[in-house]
C-alpha cells in the first residue's frame, strides 16, 4: 500500500474512533474503506477489528466508576463475553472469502438498523428500568445472551452494542448509566477475545492496523471533547445512512 492508502485510512480510523465515542457504529467506516482500498474482505474485518480495540478499553476506562458494585454481574457476563467473542473470531477467520463476502451486505444492513434503534432503546431503559440495585432476573438466560451477542460482535462486530445493551435492558433492572457501563465492558471483552485471536491469524496487515489503531485511540479522545457539541443523533444517522448505501453498493457487486 502507498502513503495515499495509509494516510486515508488514518483518517477513516479517526473517524471511527470519534464516531464510536459519540454515536457507535464505527466498524461501518473503517470496514467498507479497507475494502474500498482492496483488502479481501475477512482480511479487512479482521484488520478492522485489531485497530479499533483501543477504542473499547478507552470506553471501559472512562465509565469505570459506574462499574462499581458490578463485580457479581462483571464476573458472570464478562467469561461469557470472552467465549462468545472468541467463537465468532473463529468464524470470521475460518469463513471462506466468498461466503463472507456474501453475507457482508446483510450484517451491514442489520448493523445498521441496530444503530438506527439505539436512542429508541435507551429510552425504554431508561423509562422501565428505574430501580438502583442491579438483579438478573434469569443468570442462565442473561450468560446465554452474551455469549450469543458475542459471537455476532466476534464474527462482524457493528452495532454489538445495541444487541448487548437491549438484552442487559430485558434482563436487569438498573438504570441506563450503570448498564451502558457494563455493556462497555462486555464489547471490550469481546473484542479482546477476538482481536486476540486475530492477532495470530495470519490475516492481520500490521502496518495499517498499527496505523489505524493510533488513530482510532486519538479519534476517540477527540469524540469524547466534542461530546455535548456535536449532537449525537444526528451523527448517528449521519453513519446509519453511510451503512445503507454501503449495504446496497455490496448487494449490488454481490448479488
Amino acid at each position: 500500500m502507498d502513503i495515499l492508502q495509509f494516510l486515508i485510512a488514518a483518517i477513516g480510523a479517526f473517524a471511527a474512533g470519534a464516531v464510536n465515542a459519540l454515536a457507535g457504529g464505527g466498524t461501518l467506516i473503517t470496514f467498507p474503506l479497507l475494502t474500498a482500498l482492496g483488502l479481501p474482505a475477512v482480511t479487512a474485518n479482521i484488520t478492522s477489528t485489531v485497530s479499533l480495540f483501543p477504542g473499547y478499553f478507552g470506553a471501559t476506562y472512562a465509565q469505570r466508576a459506574d462499574l462499581a458494585g458490578q463485580r457479581t454481574q462483571m464476573k458472570l457476563l464478562l467469561p461469557a463475553a470472552a467465549v462468545g467473542g472468541l467463537f465468532g473470531g473463529l468464524l470470521l477467520a475460518y469463513s471462506g472469502e466468498k461466503t463472507f463476502r456474501q453475507i457482508v451486505p446483510f450484517l451491514i444492513l442489520f448493523a445498521s438498523l441496530l444503530l438506527a434503534l439505539g436512542e429508541p432503546l435507551k429510552k425504554w431503559i431508561s423509562a422501565h428500568n428505574q430501580n438502583r440495585q442491579q438483579s438478573a432476573k434469569s443468570p442462565i438466560i442473561a450468560v446465554v445472551a452474551i455469549v450469543s451477542a458475542a459471537v455476532y460482535g466476534g464474527y462482524f462486530g457493528a452495532g454489538l452494542s445495541v444487541i448487548v445493551l437491549a438484552f442487559l435492558g430485558l434482563l436487569f433492572d438498573d438504570s441506563l448509566t450503570r448498564l451502558n457501563a457494563l455493556k462497555q465492558a462486555i464489547a471490550f471483552a469481546t473484542n479482546t477475545a477476538a482481536a486476540t485471536y486475530f492477532l495470530f491469524s495470519g490475516k492481520v496487515i500490521w502496518s495499517l492496523a498499527a496505523v489505524m489503531a493510533a488513530s482510532a485511540l486519538l479519534g476517540g479522545i477527540a469524540g469524547g471533547k466534542l461530546a455535548g457539541k456535536i449532537s449525537p443523533t444526528l451523527l448517528r444517522w449521519l453513519v446509519v445512512s453511510i451503512g445503507l448505501i454501503v449495504a446496497v453498493i455490496f448487494f449490488i457487486q454481490i448479488y
